[in-house]
């Protein structure tokens, strides 16, 4: 079985690096792909709390992608509603 630190930098770094590449990433038009965007460091935080105890890791991971998709969808309804192009 892999080390638990193995687990743990894992999921630092991708919370790192796809939180960078969420703000400052591509200029993606499509609102789907802009989601999947934010599942990289919502992975990444489960992967730091599964070192401590999966139950945690599982509600942390299914918290945080029920509010990054919430928040996106309204973003993008409100930029619909100003007649922004997507």
């Amino acid at each position: 079985m892999l080390d638990i630190y193995t687990w743990f930098y894992t999921g630092v770094a991708l919370v790192i690096i796809g939180s960078i590449g969420t703000v400052i990433g591509p200029g993606v038009n499509d609102p789907i792909i802009r989601t999947l965007n934010t599942e990289i460091p919502a992975i990444g935080l489960s992967l730091i709390l599964l070192t401590y105890n999966s139950t945690i890791a599982l509600l942390t991971y299914i918290a945080a992608t029920t509010i990054i998709s919430m928040i996106l969808l309204r973003a993008i309804v409100r930029l619909e509603e100003l007649g922004a192009e997507l």
